[in-house]
């Protein structure tokens, strides 16, 4: 979509250096998506939260006279599968031909779309499939009005806001970026969370009681508990999602790197041992996928999909909480690995200073038959990075692992397909919702002058901010000087606070902010 230039860009992109470190040569190829420069429509606002924390706020493009609604019908995951029940929202040509037939024999006047993903560091840009959509409208509600047609008539569909779909450089944005500059800030940055890991609070409330100067979403979060691996003060809290992107905090923040990590955590009982398949996580429930052995239908990363395994071994810690109750067994351990108890049923409470293992499935015998009250049970942990080199973790290390990658040594490398944020199978209804299309995105890095960096774009908001694709978010982060970069949570869990100011950027979720199972959180 061509856009008009914005007058007041040049003058913005100066005040820019003064809070971003230049970006180099080699990270603005002529087919970039921003081209190389911010598209500012009004200078960058900065102000200080704390000595060495500054908040930058900016605006990127404008709305733009071509944007419009659109109903966006969906397709059969069948060449012959039913309209009415139609789920995916892409799919093949031919199939997209076929929806289009159908709607023209009804009196609608659909148009094919094709679909083409940009280049990542793991997967070259091509074609992802073929939409269809129908008409132009000025409002959501006008659109709204037209899809209770469509679907009247036998079809599927939703509404879509074509600024959010990924493609337009110029779209408006909304962003806001913490530095913190450990030269004249002495506190540091880390993660937090409520009372239990098994539960969710809002970030506003963690920075208070922290007595936190500023703070942004961290994790994914399932079933009330941060999804990958997470670890904080050493300790492995968190089950890892094999092989995914996290970023390795230490010194308070001063040293950020962003690799890939997998973690082994082994369970001896007498000569015999066994695979522990999680920490922390409701047994046989593996979000994310990319678990250790027996999960289907994957055992790679797959964002936001729900694996499986029938037969688990699950490790609980103290702050996980009170751990899940139900069918299996497990065996109860003080904080020397002495086995206290041990029950045919899950629930629980995990001691002070000790352990519960929780075992389902087949698992469940072996655990009964080889924990004994009194006898100890050694548990041992190995977290690797992308090179396979063991991960110290000593007390001032923190690692989560969210994904994907986004800057790495200072170059864009997003590795979308390694990360699982390009699904398997011929569905790319995901892919194109989250990692295509645009959406509010938090993203954490260091830049070239070693100034932690916590940023929020806002998103979903049509005419406000309408969000980036996940391609643009790593390019963003480049602009902005980064030398690592990873993303975070997003959506609407996208949140920026400081203690002066509240919540910073605009939640996309109609009630706000959410809980949350993690923070990070920069502390005095």
């Amino acid at each position: 979509m061509h856009r008009k230039t914005l007058s007041a860009v040049a003058a913005a992109v100066t005040l820019l250096a003064t809070s971003a470190a230049p970006a180099t040569a080699a990270a603005t190829p002529r087919d970039s998506f921003f081209g190389g420069k911010l598209p500012l429509s009004a200078p960058p606002v900065t102000s200080t939260v704390a000595p060495g924390v500054t908040l930058t706020s900016m605006s990127l493009g404008a709305k733009d006279a071509g944007d419009y609604w659109t109903v966006h019908v969906y397709l059969p995951g069948a060449i012959d599968g039913p309209l009415n029940t139609a789920a995916t929202a892409l799919g093949a040509r031919e199939i997209a031909d076929r929806v289009a037939g159908a709607l023209r024999e009804k009196g609608f006047e659909p148009r094919v779309e094709e679909v083409v993903t940009p280049a990542f560091a793991d997967r070259p840009a091509g074609p992802l499939g073929w939409t269809v959509r129908i008409g132009r409208y000025s409002t959501g509600a006008e659109a709204a009005t037209a899809l209770s047609t469509i679907r009247a008539a036998g079809f599927a569909g939703g509404t879509r806001y074509t600024a959010q779909d990924g493609t337009d450089p110029g779209a408006p944005q909304q962003v806001h970026v913490l530095r913190v500059d450990f030269r004249q800030f002495s506190g540091t940055v880390g993660t937090d969370f409520g009372a239990a890991l098994n539960g969710t609070e809002k970030l506003t409330d963690l920075a208070a009681a922290a007595g936190a100067v500023a703070g942004v979403n961290a994790q994914w979060f399932y079933n009330s508990a941060p999804g990958g691996m997470y670890v904080k003060d050493g300790k492995l809290i968190g089950s890892a999602t094999q092989g995914r992107a996290g970023i390795k905090i230490t010194r308070g923040g001063r040293s950020v790197d962003v690799d890939t990590y997998t973690a082994r955590v082994t369970l001896r009982a007498g000569r015999d041992t066994v695979e522990i398949d999680g920490v922390n996580r409701v047994p046989g429930e593996i979000y994310n996928c990319g678990g250790v052995g027996g999960d289907l239908p994957t055992q790679k990363p797959q964002h936001d999909l729900k694996c499986t395994d029938a037969d688990e071994l699950v490790l609980f810690t103290p702050e996980w909480g009170k751990p899940p109750a139900g069918a299996g067994a497990e065996a109860v351990l003080d904080a020397r690995g002495t086995v206290t108890a041990v029950n045919a049923s899950r629930g629980t409470a995990v001691p002070a200073g000790g352990t519960t293992i929780q075992a389902i499935g087949d698992s469940a015998a072996w655990l009964l038959e080889h924990a004994e009250p009194g006898e100890r049970l050694r548990v041992s942990e190995r977290v690797e990075d992308g090179r396979g080199r063991r991960v110290a973790l000593t007390p001032d290390t923190t690692i989560l692992q969210v994904g994907p990658s986004l800057v790495r040594d200072g170059r864009v490398s997003v590795n979308a397909a390694g990360d699982g944020v390009i699904r398997e199978g011929s569905d790319q209804t995901f892919t194109y919702n989250w990692t295509v299309r645009a959406n509010p995105r938090s993203m954490i890095g260091m830049d070239e002058r070693g100034r932690l960096m916590l940023v929020v774009v806002d998103g979903r908001q049509d005419g406000y901010s309408e969000g980036l694709g996940v391609a643009q978010t790593a390019e963003l982060m480049k602009l902005l000087g980064a030398r690592e970069a990873m993303n975070l949570d997003g959506g609407g869990s996208s949140v920026m606070v400081t203690s002066g100011g509240g919540i910073v950027n605009r939640p996309s979720d109609a009630a706000g902010q959410r809980s949350l199972g993690n923070v990070f959180l920069v502390r005095p």
